[in-house]
């Protein structure tokens, strides 16, 4: 046998009586209390001789003997029981020698004591086996030994008790300190309303560029300023499978989704948000901190705002979360590890703004960072920005980013954005009627106004030249340059220095393009002091502003052009002033090769293309020519871009340009079509206009689509009888960007067959839809007045209606009597009480959440051509399988939110799709009777805990399909194997638990 598998096993009762023979009777126990004892007082053979040696010997031959009597194979070889009964009363006696103390034996345990008994003892003078047996049975003896201590010692259980007394008195002092100090979560409660205050106070207000206001009071309230914008997916679900459908326009028909940019968040916890420069990026990044801080409650969502630019200014490592502070005033204020308790707690709403703004080589640095902090914190939400070419379209597709765009304001947007920024400047309404009109009647200028920077300096030139405005780009940053340089402060006859426009342009345009060189949007103030130092004695205008930090503090204090986002740190307000400025001294120093040399660069892009703009006839042809050379996809791209800035160029160059530009048409990928749309409507002349095969098409729509331009009408026009239905929904979904009536009359009206899901948010745009080819489907959102939507329905039939929060009374009157709706979705509409005039329509498709307990049974008895139905939230006594017409044929029921009772079911065997929700649960054995009966039923949806009893009692041979809901705790093998062998021919899917994706 091996002996390192021996055991000894001895009971109680029977080694007790020997070991007590050890030790001596009562009485010496006297003064025990005090101190405790050696172990050699206890023993009798050395102090009363009430145990021989010969006595010992047989104690130990009856405790080995006792030992062999275990079932199995002997642990010893024949004859060797007397040696080691022999060698354990040797050992044994050596706790006559032992210096040991009672309460110390008791602390070491039987291992360790029965170890110090060896030490004091002979050799044993025994064979392998026989010597192994000896110290296990020596171990279990001195386990006994040990339990024989605590009870005859007086000492250890006294000793117990002060150490409980000990223990008590401690555990009281470190109460009380407790009590002294604020519980963690006591204090992060409360730096977090601090925090939460400072996030409102810090981002709830923007600068209104070119207003004419005291110093300190040029802020703009967010709440007004904020302009709810659009942006789009390539999905049509956000987030794929497990996710709602946004509610967009076109949703229903394109690959792409459509939502307003506050919504972003709502519906997908990661998102690559793209937009170009001014788009309002940061402005949604300040918009999302405020709102959520605002709505802030204990335990909720934490923001964290990330501007980069202010994180990596001097190429530090970006930071852990422990410095997410780093660049406000709460810096070192929150409790220790506060930021990564929140983002443990998946409480973190993370806004990453400007990946473009940081030079190019440290975005894979950037992207490690952010890998780094999604693998150590998930379950939080995270929002980056970034101008759309600044990384790869699939740049955090491995991290489950949704890519979003945002899309350009329509011209709703626009008009909405003109109307706020003169309330809030106080401008009056002529002035504002007066601009509106303006953006109606000059398309060149409506083009202008596609985004929130460039709308605000359109009202604020608007109103400082009194209604004048210029025609262009270049002239519109020419004209905003000279408001806040110069004309502000002259008209205004403030007692400051005479200083002409083109002395400071010489000094800021130095600042710019050390920024643009080094790949930056901030600088230090020293640095920003040096740089004009040495300009001012070749500026000698400049001068009469005093030394370098006078000049500096000049452009902060009265352009407007420059802020201080930390104590040491400039920036430009605006990154489109640093690249016009950048460009400008570009021209000035005769860089024009090392503008092109940085084509492939995206954060010379705008550079380069204001370059065109600024420069001489001979710079752009050199710039132009350089682009075609490189002959890159970018390049071209960008040689094609700068056409619309040439106001002069040699026509052969322009044919070269168009030319070259032929191999990127039609476009790649969607991506691509949308760069090439921004270019503008130079690019209509080169897009095919028939005979191009469906993803071409959809690629020259979208292209298209993006140059916002009136000429694109009649190009998007020529595709109103395409039978695809991508290309469908992006006619639908783009029309807002265009003029409303103009765009409704060349394209909607002439759609074969009509707009299926057309995207309605404003009475204007109901307006606008005059005519169709037949009746179309509307998208109603909750900006739509029930007024307007009567009006227009008086006039025009519809086939297709969806109701999105709307707030339109408490009756359903302007639909009845409506003969060709037949699809009809209402998605939650609060103050509806009579749904009477619903009933009797022949509707064929319901999807209704009323969000109450209104009687559909009457509704329901009075659709006989039914054939789809999605109920969520309806309560199961406000209908019931019953209440369906004799004549209906209902294929598909999605119930998901309900919890129905299934009688009356089985005479519904048209059904061919059942969907269950999560909180349905069978009742008697009848709902399986009811389910069986669906002859045609192929694919079903129910919770997890409903599969046993589908295996069990339901019987049917059609279905393909078992669908179970996403319990956290996955599927029991065991359940999945007779799930599978009741149905052979269905296939078995988990689906989240969201009523939205069953």
């Amino acid at each position: 046998m091996d002996a390192s598998v021996i055991g000894i096993r001895l009971a109680s009762g029977v080694v007790t009586p020997l070991v007590k023979q050890l030790f001596r009777g009562e009485g010496a126990g006297a003064g025990l209390v005090d101190r405790p004892v050696r172990i050699s007082s206890y023993f009798s053979l050395r102090e009363q001789r009430m145990l021989s040696r010969y006595d010992l010997r047989r104690l130990a031959d009856k405790l080995v003997a006792e030992a062999l009597q275990a079932d199995g194979e002997q642990p010893l070889p024949p004859g060797e029981e007397a040696g080691v009964a022999a060698a354990l009363a040797a050992t044994l006696y050596s706790l006559g020698t032992l210096a040991l103390e009672d309460a110390q034996a008791v602390k070491m345990g039987a291992q360790a004591f029965a170890a110090e008994l060896r030490k004091a003892a002979p050799a044993t003078g025994l064979g392998r086996d026989a010597e192994l047996f000896h110290d296990r049975l020596l171990e279990t003896a001195c386990l006994h030994i040990l339990q024989f201590f605590t009870t005859r010692s007086t000492y250890i259980p006294a000793a117990l008790v002060a150490q409980a007394h000990l223990q008590a008195e401690t555990i009281a002092k470190i109460d009380a300190l407790i009590a002294r100090i604020p519980r963690q979560d006591a204090r992060d409660a409360e730096f977090e309303a601090k925090y939460l205050e400072y996030l409102v106070k810090r981002h709830s207000s923007l600068t209104i560029f070119g207003l004419d206001l005291p110093p300190g009071s040029a802020r703009w309230p967010l709440d007004t300023a904020y302009v709810s914008l659009e942006a789009t997916s390539r999905s049509r679900r956000i987030g794929g499978e497990g996710s709602a459908t946004v509610p967009a326009q076109g949703a229903a028909h394109g690959p792409a989704a459509v939502l307003r940019t506050e919504d972003v968040l709502a519906l997908e916890p990661r998102v690559m948000l793209r937009g170009e420069a001014g788009s309002g990026k940061t402005t949604l990044i300040q918009w999302l901190a405020v709102s959520t801080a605002r709505n802030g409650r204990e335990g909720g969502p934490i923001p964290f705002v990330l501007p980069l630019r202010n994180l990596t200014r001097y190429g530090e490592r970006l930071p852990a979360p422990e410095d997410f502070l780093v660049a406000t005033p709460l810096k070192g204020l929150a409790p220790d590890g506060w930021e990564s308790r929140v983002l443990g707690a998946g409480r973190g709403l993370v806004l990453v703004d400007g990946i473009d703004e940081i030079p190019k080589a440290e975005r894979a640095r950037a992207r490690e960072w952010l890998t780094d902090l999604l693998t150590a914190y998930p379950g939080n939400r995270w929002l980056v920005t970034s101008r759309p070419s600044a990384v790869r379209q699939d740049w955090l597709a491995s991290e489950a980013f949704d890519e979003l765009t945002l899309s350009p304001m329509t011209r709703a947007d626009a008009a909405g954005f003109v109307t706020r920024w003169h309330r809030a400047a106080e401008a009056g309404e002529d002035l504002r009627d007066q601009l509106l009109a303006s953006l109606r009647a000059k398309p060149e200028l409506s083009r202008l106004a596609t985004n929130p920077l460039l709308c605000g300096l359109i009202c604020a030139l608007h109103r400082e030249r009194r209604g004048f405005l210029p025609s262009g780009r270049k002239e519109l940053y020419t004209a905003a340059l000279s408001m806040l340089l110069h004309r502000r402060d002259r008209e205004r006859e403030l007692r400051l220095p005479e200083l002409a426009e083109e002395p400071q342009l010489q000094l800021l345009q130095r600042l710019a393009y050390w920024l643009i060189r080094n790949g930056r949007t901030q600088i230090s103030q020293s640095r920003a002091q040096e740089l004009i130092a040495a300009a001012l004695p070749a500026v000698t205008a400049a001068q009469v502003l005093g030394e370098a930090p006078d000049v500096l503090r000049h452009f902060l204090e009265r352009t407007g052009l420059l802020r201080a986002p930390t104590e040491d740190t400039l920036e430009f307000v605006h990154r489109t002033f640093q690249d016009f400025l950048g460009a400008r001294a570009a021209l000035d120093e005769g860089g024009l090769g090392e503008l092109t040399r940085h084509a492939d660069d995206d954060q010379w892009e705008d550079v380069i293309r204001m370059a065109v703009a600024q420069g001489r006839p001979n710079d752009r042809v050199g710039i132009i020519g350089d682009l075609l050379v490189r002959d890159s996809d970018r390049s071209v791209l960008l040689a094609l871009a700068s056409l619309e800035y040439a106001a002069e160029l040699d026509p052969g160059l322009r044919q070269d340009v168009h030319k070259a530009a032929l191999r990127l048409i039609p476009p790649r990928n969607e991506e691509a079509a949308r760069t090439l749309g921004r270019i503008g409507p130079l690019v209509l002349e080169l897009l095919p206009y028939g005979g191009e095969s469906v993803r071409a098409a959809r690629l020259a729509v979208v292209a298209a689509a993006e140059t916002g331009a009136e000429a694109a009408i009649g190009y998007l026009a020529g595709f109103s009888h395409h039978p695809d239905e991508q290309v469908r929904a992006t006619l639908t979904r783009v029309w807002e960007r265009f003029d409303l009536d103009h765009y409704a009359a060349e394209v909607l009206a002439r759609m074969v067959p009509p707009p299926g899901d057309l995207f309605i948010d404003s009475d204007a745009s109901l307006a606008a839809l005059t005519r169709f080819t037949g009746p179309p489907g509307l998208f109603i959102r909750s900006e739509v007045t029930r007024a307007a939507l009567t009006r227009f329905l008086a006039r025009q039939p519809v086939a297709g209606l969806t109701l999105w929060n709307f707030e339109g009374g408490s009756d359903a009157e302007f639909l009845r009597g409506h003969t060709s709706l037949r699809e009809l979705s209402i998605d939650t509409w609060p103050g509806l009480r009579d749904p009477s005039a619903l009933y009797g329509l022949p509707l064929e498709a319901v999807d209704l959440r009323l969000g109450r307990d209104l009687p559909l049974g009457p509704a329901l008895a009075s659709w006989p051509r039914l054939r789809e139905l999605r109920l969520h939230d309806a309560d199961r006594r406000a209908w019931s399988f019953a209440d369906f017409a004799p004549e209906a044929r209902p294929e598909v029921l999605d119930l998901a939110d309900a919890d129905p009772d299934l009688a009356g079911l089985g005479r519904l065997t048209s059904l061919t799709r059942l969907y269950l929700g999560y909180d349905w649960r069978p009742g008697e054995k009848s709902a399986w009777a009811e389910l069986s009966a669906l002859e045609n039923l192929r694919e079903i949806a129910l919770p997890t805990e409903a599969l046993t009893g589908l295996a069990a009692h339901a019987d049917l041979p059609s279905l393909r399909t078992v669908m179970f809901h996403d319990n956290g705790q996955g599927l029991d093998p065991d359940l999945h194997a007779r799930v599978a062998h009741r149905f052979p021919l269905a296939q078995l899917q988990m689906v989240p638990l969201s009523s939205d994706d069953i």
